[in-house]
């Protein structure tokens, strides 16, 4: 699948100069810190925005439904997005992926100032799901396939800490600026900023020396998305599904009630508790995101995703039972959950590429990644319903959902260990 690769004596990587393999890694991180933006949009106004849609009929309960439907939505666009622009990325490039990409999930989110009805913001955030999902598996199949060798791990965090820094940008914005029921349009009209990004990746990104290896390889072959349920890679091909599924569906149907659940404990008198609550965890998995990738470097790929399995489980619990919004010690365990949830996303930015070889990689990473969105997308309306059959408790809800983080103990096992394996 893959050999043992010194990026200074490998001609195909030597066709790429040091700055132009630099410009690639600024670029890439930077869509994914605007990936992340996309990502912490909803949690942080999904509530204002319900209050200012829905008028009189707005309540607690409504609201928190929303959230669930807003996210289901946005999971269920990445899933088709992710597989859908990862295959376009290993037919015609991996930067023209990422440029549409970008401008999908940019275009449509500022097509959300304009929304008038929870129909039309529904739809939206599923357009915009598809860019989200999209940009992962293109940006990190070029980066890792533009550097290669011993310092892929490290490179490898440093993208996934972009995503979650965009989340924590996000957060402080929203601290400075408070997202309310009477202002919240604004928020929409910065997300669509990055499109001029996009514009960018698809004029001046240079394109992957690997993939450009393989095009004329590729062509007389059958398509990736068939290649990769073939007898050789199903296995691969599965094993990802798997690894990347569980961290996905704790996240989201788990871990992203504390914010609407801060937002609703603090009231109309602390606005910005909110924004606080998503700061502290946006800071602790910027930490995480980047921390995953050594971990899995130091300890190996299936220790490290075992550890981090049962870590993620004891903090959620303890996040969401032993401890509550605008209490002294909430921000702490935010934090330190934040740090162990996110270890998982860089574990798999390192751990993905190794599975799927140079011609199938973009594809086999997205529908790996993104297909544990559809799970997510109906974990999250499970959730959601559970959380209006609860009367809407919030922490009953997050600690039941954080039992899906036990299915890591039990499924790493299956794993290949890839950790000998170089791109």
């Amino acid at each position: 699948m893959s050999t043992v690769v010194n990026m200074s004596s490998d001609p195909v990587l030597q066709s790429l100069s040091p700055r132009n393999r630099l410009f690639v890694l600024v670029v890439s991180f930077a869509a994914l810190v605007f990936d992340g933006v996309e990502l912490g949009l909803m949690p942080v106004a999904s509530l204002s925005v319900s209050q200012s849609l829905l008028g009189d009929a707005y309540t607690p309960t409504v609201g928190g439904d929303w959230f669930a439907r807003f996210t289901a939505a946005l999971m269920l666009g990445a899933a088709i997005g992710g597989i859908a622009l990862g295959s376009l990325g290993d037919r015609i490039g991996r930067t023209r992926a990422m440029g549409i990409s970008i401008l999908f999930y940019s275009v449509f989110a500022a097509m959300g100032a304009w929304a008038r009805s929870q129909e039309q913001m529904l739809v939206l955030r599923f357009l915009v799901g598809l860019g989200v999902g999209g940009l992962w598996p293109n940006g990190i199949a070029l980066v890792a396939e533009c550097w290669s060798g011993a310092k892929r791990p490290l490179v490898s965090g440093a993208m996934m800490a972009g995503l979650n820094a965009g989340i924590l940008m996000l957060s402080q914005l929203a601290r400075i600026w408070p997202v309310t029921a009477d202002s919240w349009r604004w928020i929409f009209y910065l997300a669509g900023a990055p499109a001029f990004l996009g514009v960018l990746v698809l004029v001046a990104l240079p394109e992957s020396p690997r993939w450009r290896a393989t095009v004329g390889v590729t062509k007389a072959r059958t398509t990736p998305l068939r290649a990769l349920f073939s007898a050789s890679l199903i296995r691969f091909t599965l094993t990802g599904i798997a690894v990347a599924a569980i961290p996905m569906i704790g996240a989201w149907s788990a871990s992203k009630w504390m914010i609407p659940w801060a937002d609703q404990v603090a009231g109309k008198e602390n606005f910005g508790y909110k924004a606080i609550t998503q700061g502290y965890w946006a800071l602790g998995a910027v930490v995480g995101s980047f921390a995953g990738a050594q971990l899995a470097a130091w300890l190996g790929r299936r220790i490290s995703y075992m550890l981090i399995s049962l870590g993620a489980v004891i903090l959620t619990l303890s996040m969401f039972l032993l401890t509550a919004p605008m209490r002294p010690e909430f921000h702490a365990i935010v934090f330190a959950q934040g740090i162990v949830s996110t270890l998982f996303f860089g574990w798999l930015a390192l751990y993905l590429p190794e599975l799927f070889p140079t011609p199938v990689r973009a594809t086999g990473s997205g529908l790996a990644y993104n297909s544990g969105r559809f799970a997510t997308a109906g974990g999250v309306l499970l959730a959601g319903f559970l959380f209006s059959a609860l009367g809407g408790d919030y922490s009953h809800v997050g600690a039941l959902c954080a039992i899906v983080y036990a299915l890591g103990l039990i499924v790493i096992w299956f794993a290949p260990d890839t950790r000998s394996v170089e791109l």
